[in-house]
Formats: C-alpha cells, sequence, structure tokens
C-alpha cells in the first residue's frame, strides 16, 4: 500500500482524507506495541478481513450511487474500514500487503455477509445496517480489550462506525417509508441479507480469549437497533436468519471478489506500493 508502515499512515498535519467521522489523529500514541501472539494474531485477522472485503464491496459503488454526495459518503466508508483493515491485519505481526494481496479465498477469515454480491442499492443499505451495526458493538466493548493496541484501534473504530451506522439508518428509513417501490425494494433486501447475519453471532474458538468479544454478548444491542430502524421504516421483521456457518466457509463469490482485489499486485509481484 501507500505508506512504509500503517500506523504512520493514521498521521499527518491538515490531512482530511478520512473525511466521513474521523480525521488523522494517531489511535496508537503512547500505547505499547507489544507483539501479538498467535490466538491475538488469529482474531486480529478475523477482524481485518472483515473490513477489508466489505470495504472492497463498497468501492465497488463508486460511479453508481444515486446522488454525488453518497458518492462521497460511500467512498468515504470504504476509506473507513480499508484503515481499519490496515491497522487490524498489522496488528497480526505479518505483513498487511502479503495478507491483503495473496492470500487464496479458503485462507480468508471474514463472515459471509462482508462478501455476497451486491444488489440494488436498497441491498446495499441493507448489508451496511447489519455489517455496521454489528461491528460498532463489537469494536464498543473492543475498547475495554486487555490488548492496548486492539483497544486503541477499537476506540478510533467506534467514531467511524457511528456514522457509518447512521448513514444506513437513515436510508433505511427514507427507502422503507418511502414510495411503493422503495418499499418493495427494501423488503427484498431483507430476504437476501438477512439470512447472512446468523453468522456474525457464531462464537468462534479465539473469541472466549481475555482481549476479544463474544459475538453472543451483543445480539440484544444489535436487535434493538434493528427493530428500531425497522419499526421507522415501515418494515416488517426480518426473516429468519437460519443456521450459521462459521467463519472460514465462504460463498462462490469470494474468489471472483479476490481477483478483482488482488489482480494488479499479483501481476506485479516485484512492485513496491
Amino acid at each position: 500500500m501507500s505508506f512504509d508502515n500503517v500506523y504512520a499512515a493514521l498521521t499527518g498535519d491538515g490531512d482530511a482524507r478520512w473525511a466521513f467521522g474521523t480525521g488523522f489523529s494517531d489511535p496508537l500514541a503512547g500505547v505499547e506495541m507489544t507483539p501479538a501472539d498467535d490466538a491475538l494474531a488469529g482474531y486480529c485477522l478475523m477482524l481485518g478481513d472483515d473490513a477489508l472485503v466489505m470495504s472492497h464491496r463498497l468501492q465497488e459503488w463508486i460511479t453508481r450511487a444515486p446522488e454525488l454526495e453518497d458518492e462521497v459518503a460511500i467512498a468515504n466508508i470504504a476509506l473507513d474500514l480499508l484503515g481499519q483493515a490496515r491497522l487490524l491485519l498489522a496488528r497480526t505481526g505479518r505483513d498487511e500487503d502479503e495478507l491483503a494481496f495473496h492470500r487464496d479465498a479458503a485462507e480468508f477469515r471474514n463472515v459471509r455477509l462482508a462478501e455476497i454480491p451486491g444488489g440494488d442499492f436498497a441491498h446495499l443499505v441493507v448489508r451496511l445496517l447489519a455489517f455496521s451495526t454489528w461491528r460498532l458493538a463489537v469494536m464498543d466493548r473492543l475498547r475495554l480489550s486487555s490488548d492496548t493496541v486492539l483497544a486503541a484501534i477499537a476506540a478510533k473504530s467506534v467514531k467511524e462506525l457511528t456514522y457509518h451506522r447512521d448513514y444506513a439508518a437513515r436510508w433505511a428509513v427514507r427507502l422503507g417509508d418511502g414510495t411503493e417501490e422503495s418499499h418493495r425494494r427494501m423488503r427484498r433486501a431483507l430476504d437476501e441479507v438477512w439470512p447472512y447475519t446468523a453468522d456474525l453471532f457464531a462464537a468462534d474458538p479465539v473469541e472466549s480469549a481475555p482481549f476479544a468479544v463474544d459475538p453472543a454478548t451483543v445480539r440484544a444491542e444489535f436487535d434493538q437497533v434493528i427493530a428500531e430502524v425497522l419499526g421507522q421504516a415501515t418494515l416488517p421483521a426480518p426473516p429468519d436468519a437460519g443456521k450459521a456457518v462459521p467463519r472460514g466457509e465462504h460463498t462462490g463469490a469470494l474468489h471472483p471478489l479476490l481477483e478483482e482485489l488482488q489482480s494488479v499486485a499479483r501481476a506485479l509481484p516485484e512492485a513496491t506500493w
């Protein structure tokens, strides 16, 4: 990527590239960078993959958003998640570019919600609402992580994810309580997206560690927020999410997504970014 050191990418005077909610203050200033053991590295890899894959899906909407304002907002949300991915992948102690560009689909640990193919704008709104509501609840609790680096990353992420969830919620209400057609599309998007939300609360063994958050503990908050948004949007309760699929199992959509994401790095393996 464009910086030699991922943490150096978060500093700079007057740089406002993280416009959707945060600036470039260094979240790790004064935090001791202790080595990550295998369990912590594995947990950060999971969270980093979620952000990286979701970021790529959002970037696919550049030039496709309904208005210029949304073009900018979606691009900035994608950049926020890309920044989170860089911090988390770097926390594994491995090379972030190697992890992002030179792993096969079977090695990725993201939830399926992040990778499923995009649909219309209603589909984007429902997916982002579910993803940001869940991730915000997790990151909010991770601010108390026993790993001080992960806690600092989470504190920065909470500020960003609050804006992401608000953006998705406002659009959900606008579309759900809008025209007959927009309401119909939101209902269809709920049917398409919601089965994948079961995966969000299926705990991986590493999530029982003291530095992690058991996703089951955020379920009540997730359900409450979603119910409130859908109520204001005049949308029915989402369909039964069904059986959860553990991390490491993917849809057929991840392979072509990675082919696009990794194409330049794999075609020019000796290039300096």
